[in-house]
């Protein structure tokens, strides 16, 4: 229940003291902390939740590693938090990105369970000390809310504070519109939108799915709502912050009014999207922005060990060190060192090179060598992925799921050569000077 005048007030606190300059929102209205780490808020009448932008150098609420930021206010109209400090600075820290889990029975989730859950602890213990948490940008079920509770088990088990974004699978479809399809999510992990802060680094999570009232007919679109409240809480925000947003559909490509959205972060310049739900893998640089589209947990629907674009199943992993943001690619089961796959095709009186690099962007260099000698750059072309092909190609395969197909892309690189050469071997070295081969024989 919210206050009765509408009016919620408290205050923010760290073991005794007031914390001043603190962020809370409704969804509506942002308000600091005073001095005093004292806020008052006047809710809007169509607001669900409060909740604060959890500052730099404070643990995240969490229970059983979900985030809980935000609170349904009592009648009595009073809201104070509690925050702890962090046992280091955070200035660096870690996080990873899970793009569609979408479990969608028993079999899904025991897959995940085995393979995910373990790979991600893994890559998290090896982290050490440094203050890490994860962001779910979506589809964390496949329109099965049953299933909530397995996903929060398998981020129980992950052990560090996880976020969570709607996806189209998220969403209730036989419960009216865009209102209203929310509900259910809501009811598990809170607000679709809200923001947090790390180091210098600010986090904004965002609703890019808009429900449009029939049967899983939705498109990709940011209400005005949510684009007012960014404007409004990007205004305690310095304009030099590494600005990290979260969210389910491609923005540049995929979200009709995208050109509002980069409007309201046009004075950032080192903005970082974090999107999901293509089920493949891309880098793209739109408007100065840098759009991480992340292959799936889930790679071919949990029917195989790819996503449709030959991408491994994994998730994205990302290091901040103050303003600066490095990453890679995990595939789940597979060193980290793997980031290509190089396949070779026997044609009639040659032989075909394809190098899938599935986390290029364009400040990569992909070179081949010849039974040792240098060749070069190889030529950059769209296509489908060999193993994509074999394994999902066709209306039977994969079974039980065979909506799923290999589908052309951009990440390609192919050459041709003489059937006499015995050796490949492809380097592919990324934008931080990192270099990661794979050598196959011809």
């Amino acid at each position: 229940m919210f206050s009765v005048d509408g009016v919620v007030s408290g205050s923010v606190t760290s073991k005794g003291k007031a914390v001043a300059g603190a962020v809370i929102s409704d969804g509506y209205q942002v308000v600091q902390t005073d001095k005093a780490g004292q806020y008052e808020i006047k809710l809007n009448d169509l607001a669900r939740f409060v909740w604060i932008s959890t500052p730099a150098g404070y643990e995240f609420k969490t229970e059983s590693s979900i985030s809980r930021h935000y609170y349904k206010p009592d009648t009595a109209g009073k809201l104070n938090f509690d925050l702890q400090p962090l046992k280091q600075k955070d200035n660096r820290h870690n996080f990873i990105i899970w793009a569609d889990p979408q479990v969608k029975n028993k079999s899904d989730v025991q897959q995940m369970m085995e393979t995910s859950v373990p790979d991600t602890k893994k890559v998290v213990a090896g982290m050490g000390k440094i203050p890490v948490h994860g962001i779910g940008v979506g589809d964390l079920v496949w329109d099965n809310f049953d299933l909530f509770p397995a996903y929060d088990e398998a981020i129980a088990q992950i052990g560090i504070p996880f976020f969570q974004a709607l996806g189209n699978h998220d969403q209730d479809y036989r419960q009216g519109g865009d209102d209203t399809s929310d509900r259910t999510f809501q009811a598990h992990y809170g607000p679709t939108y809200y923001s947090f802060n790390r180091g210098k680094a600010h986090y904004v999570v965002l609703d890019d799915v808009r429900y449009l009232g029939t049967e899983r007919n939705y498109d990709g679109y940011i209400t005005p709502t949510q684009l007012d409240w960014l404007a409004k809480d990007l205004q305690f925000v310095p304009k030099d912050a590494l600005l990290i947003i979260c969210l389910h559909i491609p923005v540049h490509n995929s979200v009709k009014n995208n050109d509002d959205f980069y409007a309201v972060i046009k004075d950032y310049s080192n903005v970082h999207i974090m999107s999901g739900h293509t089920h493949f893998n891309k880098n793209v640089i739109k408007n100065g922005v840098f759009e991480h589209n992340h292959g799936t947990v889930c790679g071919g629907w949990w029917t195989g060990p790819i996503c449709e674009d030959g991408t491994p199943r994994g998730y994205g992993v990302y290091e901040v060190d103050g303003t600066k943001l490095k990453w890679h690619y995990k595939s789940t089961g597979r060193d980290r060192k793997e980031q290509l796959a190089v396949y070779v095709e026997t044609l009639t009186n040659q032989k075909r090179l394809i190098a899938n690099v599935w986390n290029y962007d364009p400040e990569w260099k992909v070179e081949y060598f010849l039974d040792g000698k240098a060749m070069g750059t190889l030529a950059q072309q769209d296509g489908f992925d060999p193993l994509a092909v074999k394994l999902y190609k066709g209306d039977k395969l994969p079974n039980p799921r065979s909506f799923v197909e290999a589908r052309s892309t951009d990440h390609l690189f192919m050459a041709h050569f003489d059937p006499s050469v015995r050796k490949v071997k492809v380097v592919a070295t990324d934008r931080f000077g990192e270099k990661f081969e794979s050598e196959v024989s011809a």
